[in-house]
């Protein structure tokens, strides 16, 4: 850290940056609280997913019993074949947006298998869609959370850090100042009195 000059520049450079430094804390604590608002809104729509899907295996289970039945082989009938994110910014964060689900339905025969399949398909249809839901919500989640600890660090570097050290820096340039012109008063005063007794 470079040592603090004790002149009258140093004290108009470490005023303009009180200044700035004072100017930019409300913004970045408003973003702070608006990332917090929009992190719980994310939890939130987590919650309300994960209870969907929660309501979904309730419904298989209690709709569709006939799973229990080991004969009828059902797995990769229903298949994720694809999903595409896009990006939303949420007050200078990036998160991610579910844009497009592709669920592949393996084709079956409806003389062959039971006719309850139908309703299991579409059941682990909407359970992939619902799952995937979770996860990118998940993923909303846990990038606010990092924003808002990197915002939180800069509003406490700003407010703990940065602040009071240029007002400590002002307050002591300005004492040395008033001493250094209370001395060169002194001084002057001391050599008026010489001149005058010469």
């Amino acid at each position: 850290m470079a040592r603090l000059q004790l002149n009258k520049s140093s004290l108009s450079r470490e005023m303009a940056q009180l200044k700035s430094y004072e100017r930019f804390l409300p913004s970045l604590d408003l973003k702070r609280q608006q990332l917090m608002g929009e992190r719980a809104k994310a939890v939130a729509e987590v919650a309300k997913l994960e209870s969907e899907v929660e309501a979904l295996a309730v419904q298989v289970g209690r709709d569709v019993p006939m799973l229990g039945n080991r004969d009828i082989e059902l797995s990769g009938q229903v298949a994720l074949t694809d999903y595409q994110l896009a990006e939303e910014n949420v007050v200078g964060t990036r998160l991610p947006v579910l844009d497009k689900i592709e669920v592949e339905v393996r084709p079956y025969s409806p003389m062959v298998l039971p006719h309850w399949v139908d309703q299991v398909t579409h059941l682990l249809h909407d359970m992939l869609t619902a799952r995937l839901k979770v996860q990118v919500a998940r993923q909303r989640v846990d990038l606010l959370a990092r924003a808002i600890d990197t915002v939180t660090q800069r509003v406490n570097l700003f407010d703990k850090v940065l602040i009071p050290n240029a007002r400590a820096n002002i307050k002591k340039i300005r004492i040395y100042l008033s001493d250094e012109q209370t001395s060169a008063v002194t001084r002057s005063k001391i050599a008026k009195r010489k001149r005058a007794r010469v």
